[in-house]
């Protein structure tokens, strides 16, 4: 599975970048106001820190502004990929976006039905929200089972982008299920090395090695 990380924050990204684990990053409008900074400088800097995909997100409802609008951002750089939203303009930019090679991430899916129209319109990636589902009363994780279930039924090669992602059980499940990629926020990502054996243990040899007096 691959590990995109939803932030707008470079320091965050460039940490993560630097272990080897970071696939991607996903940002939008909310993530780059909570920055503070200019959209098309912080989007810059954030394709510069990762080679995979970075999703950069259109603000306007309808198909012809949301093409001015991505035009824009996939001069930003190479690895742009276009967030639209899922709606029936969002479908239509995706569509033709895609139709000559430009990634798109098709977000706020909450049925998969969505998913499939999100599939069957040629996006690159289509953003379950499983956080925001499971506050609504719905299981996210189900909701992943069944847009892996019809993918694979027809061979879509769109591929799932688990969003929304709250902690690392979320993680774990979405790729028992076969989730492509997850996107998630830093601290999510750093939580998945902790576990109290692994420190115990450390402490352990730790403790034992200072009795040797070595040093290495």
């Amino acid at each position: 599975m691959k590990f995109f990380v939803d932030t707008a924050e470079t320091k965050d990204i460039a940490e993560l970048a630097a272990t080897g684990l970071l696939d991607g990053v996903t940002t939008n409008p909310s993530l780059i106001a909570k920055s503070g900074r200019d959209f098309i400088e912080v989007t810059k800097e954030i394709c510069g820190l990762v080679d995979g995909p970075v999703s950069a997100e259109v603000v306007s409802l309808d198909h012809e502004s949301m093409m001015r609008e991505a035009e824009v951002l996939r001069k930003i750089a190479d690895n742009v990929c276009i967030k639209v939203p899922l709606t029936f303009d969002g479908l239509k930019t995706c569509k033709a976006l895609t139709g000559d090679g430009t990634m798109v991430n098709v977000t706020l899916c909450f049925s998969a039905n969505q998913a499939l129209l999100a599939a069957k319109a040629g996006a690159t990636f289509v953003s379950p929200f499983i956080g925001r589902h499971d506050d609504n009363g719905f299981d996210g994780l189900d909701l992943i089972r069944d847009m892996r279930l019809i993918y694979d039924n027809y061979d879509f090669q769109t591929e799932i982008l688990a969003a929304s992602i709250r902690h690392g059980v979320h993680v774990l499940e979405c790729a028992r299920i076969g989730a492509d990629v997850m996107t998630a926020p830093p601290a999510v990502i750093k939580g998945l090395v902790k576990h109290v054996l692994t420190d115990k243990g450390l402490e352990g040899f730790l403790a034992d090695w200072a009795k040797t007096g070595q040093k290495i």
